[in-house]
C-alpha cells in the first residue's frame, strides 16, 4: 500500500505520525501533573494513591495485549483514532475528580480508560511508524519516539502553568483531552487507511489467524528482541520513578537538585533521539544498540559509585543517552516482516511497558532494603543483557537487502 503512494503523501503521512505520537505524551503529563490535586481532593493516603494509579497499569496492560488483533482486523488508522479518543475519555471521567468524587473508585476506572486507549494507540502508531519507514525508506522511529519525549515536555510546562494561573483539576483535563481529540481529527485525513491489517494481498499469503499472531511470543527472534526491549525500557522506566529521588538521597542535596538531574536525562534521551535516524541510517541498529548499552552502562556505574553530584550528571546523560534508542529500534527491528506486523510490534511493546511498568516499584522494594543508588544495580544488569542480544535487531527480509536500513 505505501508504494502506491506519492512523496508528498507520505511526507504528509511522516508529520501526521509525529503529531500522534506527540499527543499521548501530552496526555500523560497533563494527568501527572495534576496528581497532588486529585490526591488532595480525595483525601488519599501514598499508598491509596498507588492502587489509583494502579488502574492505568491495569488499562494500559488490556490495551496492549488487545492491540494487535484490533489493528489485524481494522487497521491502524482507526485503533490509534480509537484510542485517542478512548484516553480522551478516561482523562475526562479523572477530571470529574476535581468536582464530585469522595472516592478513587472512579479515578480508578478513568484511569483504566485512559490506559487502555493509551495501549492501543501506542502498538498501532508504532505499526504505523514502521510502515512509513519502509515507505521513506528511512529510520524513523527514534524521531517519533522524540516526538513522544517532546509532547510530554510541552504537557509538563503546560500542567505547571495552569497550576501558576490557578485552573482546576476539571477545567484543565478537561481542555486538555479536547486538543486530544481535536488534534487528532485534523491529523486523520493523512494517515492512509488499512496499515498493519492482515489481507491476503499484502504478502502473497493468507492473513495470519489469532492463533499465529498469538504464536509470535514463541519465536526466537521476537523473544530476543523483547528482552532488549525488556532490557532498555527497564533503564528508561526506572530513571522517570526513581531518578530524582535517588540523587536526592544518594548525594544529599536539595529536590531542586534532584530534578535538575532528571531533566538532564530527559533532555539527554530527547535529543538522542532525534539524532537516532540518522545515527541508525549509517551505522545500522546493531553498532547503534550497542554503542548505546554501553553508554547506559558507563553512566550507571558513575551514578552508581557516588563519587560527587558533578560527576552523578555526567552519568546521568550518558545514561540518558544511552536508554534513547532499545525501545524505538526494537520496534522498527520487530516491524521487518509486513506479516505479523502488528502481532510482532505488540509483544515487543508488551515488553518494553511491562518492564516500565513493574520493574520501577521492584526497584522501589529492594532500594528500601539497600538504597536506591545500589538498587540500580538491577537496572545494569539488564542494560548488558540487552547489549549483549542486539544482534536479534538484526533486519530481515526486504530489509536486509535494503542498503538504508544497515544491520
Amino acid at each position: 500500500m505505501e508504494h502506491s503512494l506519492s512523496s508528498r503523501q507520505i511526507q504528509q503521512w511522516r508529520m501526521a505520525i509525529y503529531i500522534i505520537f506527540a499527543l499521548p505524551g501530552f496526555a500523560m503529563a497533563t494527568w501527572v501533573s495534576r496528581t497532588p490535586a486529585i490526591r488532595d481532593t480525595l483525601g488519599a493516603t501514598i499508598a491509596e494513591m498507588g492502587w489509583i494509579i494502579f488502574g492505568l497499569a491495569v488499562g494500559s496492560i488490556i490495551g496492549l495485549l488487545s492491540a494487535s488483533h484490533l489493528i489485524a482486523s481494522r487497521g491502524g488508522r482507526f485503533v490509534m483514532m480509537t484510542g485517542l479518543a478512548v484516553s480522551s475519555a478516561g482523562l475526562g471521567i479523572v477530571a470529574m475528580s476535581g468536582v464530585w468524587l469522595t472516592d478513587g473508585i472512579t479515578v480508578f476506572l478513568g484511569l483504566a480508560v485512559f490506559g487502555f486507549g493509551n495501549g492501543i494507540c501506542d502498538v498501532a502508531m508504532n505499526v504505523e511508524g514502521t510502515a512509513v519507514e519502509r515507505a521513506a525508506q528511512k529510520s524513523l522511529l527514534t524521531g517519533f519516539h522524540a516526538a513522544y519525549s517532546l509532547g510530554t515536555l510541552v504537557g509538563a510546562v503546560a500542567g505547571s502553568a495552569a497550576i501558576q494561573a490557578g485552573l482546576s483539576v476539571v477545567v484543565h483535563l478537561s481542555f486538555a483531552a479536547v486538543v486530544v481529540v481535536l488534534c487528532a481529527v485534523y491529523v486523520y485525513r493523512f494517515v492512509p487507511a488499512g496499515t498493519g491489517q492482515e489481507r491476503a494481498a499484502d504478502s502473497g499469503e493468507p492473513p495470519m489467524t489469532a492463533r499465529e499472531r498469538m504464536a509470535v511470543w514463541k519465536e526466537p527472534r521476537t523473544i530476543l528482541i523483547g528482552i532488549v526491549v525488556l532490557g532498555m525500557s527497564f533503564a528508561e522506566g526506572s530513571a522517570n520513578d526513581w531518578l530524582p529521588l535517588a540523587i536526592v538521597d544518594g548525594y544529599q542535596v536539595s529536590p531542586a537538585m534532584g530534578s535538575f538531574a532528571f531533566g538532564l536525562f530527559v533532555a539527554a534521551m530527547t535529543i538522542g533521539r532525534a539524532a537516532g535516524g540518522r545515527l541508525l541510517d549509517r551505522f545500522g541498529r546493531v553498532i547503534v544498540l550497542r554503542a548505546s548499552a554501553l553508554s547506559a552502562i558507563a553512566g550507571l556505574l558513575i551514578v552508581i559509585s557516588g563519587q560527587s553530584f558533578t560527576a552523578a550528571a555526567i552519568g546521568v546523560v550518558l545514561w540518558g543517552l544511552g536508554s534513547a534508542f532499545g525501545f524505538p529500534v526494537g520496534l522498527s527491528a520487530a516491524g521487518d516482516d509486513p506479516r505479523g506486523v502488528a502481532a510482532r510490534v505488540g509483544a515487543v511493546s508488551t515488553a518494553g511497558y511491562a518492564a516500565s511498568l513493574v520493574g520501577p516499584p521492584i526497584l522501589g522494594v529492594v532500594g528500601d532494603s539497600i538504597g536506591l543508588l545500589r538498587a540500580l544495580i538491577i537496572v545494569l544488569i539488564g542494560v548488558v543483557v540487552a547489549g549483549l542480544l542486539s544482534h536479534a535487531t538484526r533486519p530481515i527480509g526486504a530489509r536486509a537487502k535494503d542498503t538504508n536500513f544497515k544491520a
